[in-house]
């Protein structure tokens, strides 16, 4: 079930522990992985060597690094969660497990579900995310996660 809109306090309690969200497949490239590599300083041979990777890494080739997955994680909810709210801020992550590597070239979602919403303040939400990465065609995720968000509404 998917509430139409989050316009409220209320709305996220409704929503909590029966709406499940589905974002958009992303495609994990190559040039992804580098910028991301660049941006963090992560120069890695299993993550931006493909030749190398090809021959001496146990994934068969490149992987993401799994920040990068996590990284994903706020535009993912964006793409697929209807929040109207006047302003949202990451707030924190919890439990975050890298279950299987992403190969680049794999594509990615994320799958959304409301563990825990209290209300902060008046009008204003905290809300534990359960977070599912999938890997197109894989049996197991490659990253599970509870994301914390805050809205006010």
């Amino acid at each position: 079930m998917s509430v139409a809109s989050l316009k409220s306090v209320a709305d996220v309690f409704a929503a909590a522990g029966v709406a499940r969200y589905e974002s958009e497949w992303t495609t994990i490239d190559q040039a992804r992985v580098n910028r991301f590599a660049d941006a963090t300083d992560d120069h890695q041979w299993i993550h931006v060597d493909a030749e190398r990777a090809g021959r001496e890494s146990p994934f068969g080739g490149t992987v993401a690094h799994g920040f990068l997955t996590l990284s994903l994680v706020p535009m993912w909810l964006l793409q697929c969660v209807p929040l109207a709210a006047r302003i949202s801020v990451n707030y924190g992550m919890n439990r975050v497990r890298f279950i299987s590597p992403v190969r680049v070239g794999v594509r990615l979602r994320a799958v959304f579900a409301i563990a825990q919403a209290v209300e902060v303040e008046a009008g204003s939400v905290q809300v534990t995310w359960l977070v599912t990465v999938e890997c197109e065609g894989a049996a197991k995720p490659a990253c599970v996660a509870e994301f914390i968000t805050r809205h006010a509404f």
